[in-house]
């Protein structure tokens, strides 16, 4: 998987646009603090819109290409994102290090979807925000972007289930409209989460 991102990650262009997600742009001002860390970042869109929000970025990815993918996009933008080399399944994370954390269409098959998860609320503070848009398994039948099997997409009661024990300030399961780049490509079934750790 490592190669294959980075092979996607190593064209010229941003295969997923340079603008930010919707849904982290429609809601970034729910993030509180000044730390923010973004799981699986990619090209670094999200990241680089956050810095331009005034938010002391991180971007974690484990595809070299994609950091530095992000480090240009963000010179370009005229600010600073930090970049680190993460696996996000295998390597830890410093419990509370950071303000908020974001996760936009993080792919990962089920059985490491838990110990994602749960990650990103552990490298938050309480009272940290925590947003997540990730494909559901509904998008299977869109054929407009994400993973071709259901083992990397994600079910809303698993979902619920993770964010329900944390204040759930927004949950949504259904349609969304996605025009990024050539891969995310019109309507598609998501899931969204933004929660308080408690």
């Amino acid at each position: 998987m490592k190669k294959e991102w980075n092979e996607r990650f190593g064209s010229t262009d941003y295969v997923y646009g340079v603008q930010s997600n919707a849904f982290i742009k429609d809601h970034s001002s729910r993030l509180t603090g000044t730390r923010i860390v973004a799981f699986a970042e990619g090209e670094g869109r999200n990241a680089v819109y956050l810095a331009t929000q005034g938010f002391d970025v991180t971007a974690w990815d484990y595809a070299d290409n994609g950091l530095k993918k992000t480090e240009q996009l963000a010179e370009q933008s005229g600010v600073k994102v930090k970049t680190e080399l993460v696996d996000l399944i295998h390597d830890s994370v410093v419990p509370g290090a950071y303000d908020g954390a974001i996760m936009v269409f993080g792919h990962f098959p089920k059985e490491s979807q838990p110990a994602v998860l749960e990650k990103l609320i552990a490298v938050v503070k309480p009272g940290g925000t925590v947003m997540v848009e990730v494909y559901s398994e509904e998008q299977l039948r869109y054929k407009t972007g994400g993973p071709k099997f259901a083992d990397m997409l994600y079910r809303a009661q698993d979902m619920l289930a993770w964010a329900e024990q944390h204040q759930v300030v927004h949950f949504f399961y259904g349609e969304q409209i996605r025009e990024e780049g050539k891969l995310h490509t019109g309507a598609g079934h998501v899931i969204q989460v933004i929660l308080i750790k408690t």
